[in-house]
């Protein structure tokens, strides 16, 4: 096949799909149907003894034995809590939390809608070891919700795409503290003062100007992450503080690093010349235009870099292999009994309802107030229209259940209620934001950075 037709019909469409903002939704769906089939398939029995099969990493003594379904959740997993990290520590450093008055409303929007679902779970399922699971309907999916968001165009005004990703992570943020503070089993005092080592390590080279990501790789992952895993705490924390270690800035040689820019410039635009009118004018530049690339490489603060460079790999392989892990749910004539169980009736009405109670309530309350106004160009219903989109709970719902539950009882339960509220949120919030949205001419003006920023 000719590197033109290879382009054409495999390389360009996948490109197009990962550049797609509703990509990730799309095939966090796909993964979720595709669990569910599997497991209610003649291939049910093999599809769960596969998850159980125990891995073993380390040698004698010093063991670390896990089965696959625990190494995808404590180990894929944490690069994806290292991305929530790194997203955490911008948009606190950069971001729309930077600026406290900024913070305000969408902060209390999402502590709005992790206490009221935690509540009513709480409220349902009080006096039984079900209990346990009442931070799993705190939970927003942002891949979902924003993905959503997208498919609706210029329905809905950028303002409020911008205010849905901080509420997602404020969110974020309040179930990394739920898995760390209630979530945990029994502590090892050695473990977790080697881990707070090599934080200090991390913190340090941060403040020396170390800016070497394959160095904190090997801090972050060969000692904190390991200290922590052993230590009782749940892997992922160490993934968040890892993240909060990365460099926001990149120290560099301004003078000399504009200068290497205008050569290179000049350089680029002789060879222009030179090679006008020649069909191999590209691939001569090719060499020229890779130093180029490599300089703004360079200049970019490692914080950056790995957001990027991590994005695509989490969203389109560990995203959707979580998925098609922790999503299949096997169904039997029983099984839609468990739709009147205290657990199930928790989570559902703990997203659908606690949810949008709880984000509308507490953005009225700040209003109301007047401690804060709502951004430009969004009015309540869109906030209600938020509150739906906040109620699809799918990755961070799913993640919860497996730490909250051992009883398979109530975790086949708690899977049957995200699966059904994220889908009736999803099409609700979708919807109801396509009926009251009108077409924005200038949602068409947006710039480069502003839609990157909500990308992000």
């Amino acid at each position: 096949m000719k590197k033109s037709t290879l382009d054409l019909y495999i390389l360009l469409p996948v490109k197009n799909f990962i550049e797609k903002k509703t990509s990730v939704g799309i095939l966090l769906v796909f993964s979720a149907v595709l669990a569910m089939i599997v497991a209610n398939s003649p291939l049910a029995e093999g599809y769960h003894n596969f998850w159980k099969q125990y891995i073993y990493i380390g040698f004698e003594d010093f063991q670390i034995k896990k089965n696959l379904l625990h190494w995808i959740n404590d180990g894929l997993m944490s690069m994806f809590f290292f991305l929530v990290g790194l997203e955490l520590k911008r948009e606190l450093m950069h971001g729309e939390l930077a600026s406290f008055k900024k913070a305000m409303l969408p902060v209390a929007a999402a502590i709005g809608g992790m206490v009221f679902p935690a509540l009513i779970f709480f409220y349902l399922n009080q006096g039984t070891e079900a209990v346990s699971g009442w931070g799993i309907p705190m939970a927003t999916d942002i891949a979902f919700a924003l993905g959503i968001l997208y498919l609706l165009g210029d329905k809905v005004p950028l303002s409020l795409k911008v205010f849905l990703t901080a509420i997602a992570i404020v969110d974020d943020l309040g179930a990394v503290m739920v898995i760390a503070f209630f979530y945990t089993s029994d502590i090892s005092v050695n473990s977790l003062a080697l881990g707070a080592f090599f934080l200090l390590i991390l913190l340090t080279a941060n403040y020396m100007g170390i800016r070497n990501t394959l160095f904190y790789a090997i801090m972050g992952i060969g000692g904190l992450w390991l200290a922590i895993l052993l230590s009782g705490v749940h892997a992922t924390i160490a993934a968040v503080l890892a993240a909060f270690t990365i460099p926001t800035l990149k120290k560099i040689n301004t003078p000399l690093f504009l200068r290497k820019v205008r050569l290179l410039s000049l350089k680029i635009k002789r060879q222009r010349m030179q090679l006008k009118g020649r069909k191999d004018a590209d691939e001569r530049m090719a060499s020229t235009m890779e130093k180029f690339s490599m300089l703004a490489e360079d200049a970019t603060p490692p914080l950056q870099r790995l957001e990027h460079a991590l994005h695509p790999f989490v969203s389109f392989i560990i995203l959707p292999i979580f998925a098609f892990a922790n999503a299949g749910v096997t169904l039997d004539a029983e099984s839609f009994q468990f739709f009147t169980s205290p657990v199930t009736l928790g989570v559902i009405f703990g997203l659908l309802f606690g949810k949008i109670i709880g984000v509308l309530l507490f953005t009225k309350l700040m209003v109301v107030l007047k401690i804060c106004k709502l951004p430009e160009g969004i009015e309540f219903k869109h906030v209600f229209g938020v509150g739906f989109l906040a109620a699809i709970g799918f990755t961070m719902s799913l993640f919860i259940t497996d730490l909250a539950f051992t009883d398979e009882t109530y975790d086949v339960q708690s899977k049957m209620g995200i699966l059904t509220a994220s889908l009736i949120a999803g099409l609700l919030g979708y919807f109801y934001l396509k009926l009251i949205g009108k077409p924005n001419p200038e949602n068409h003006k947006e710039t480069v950075n502003e839609v990157e920023e909500i990308e992000d």
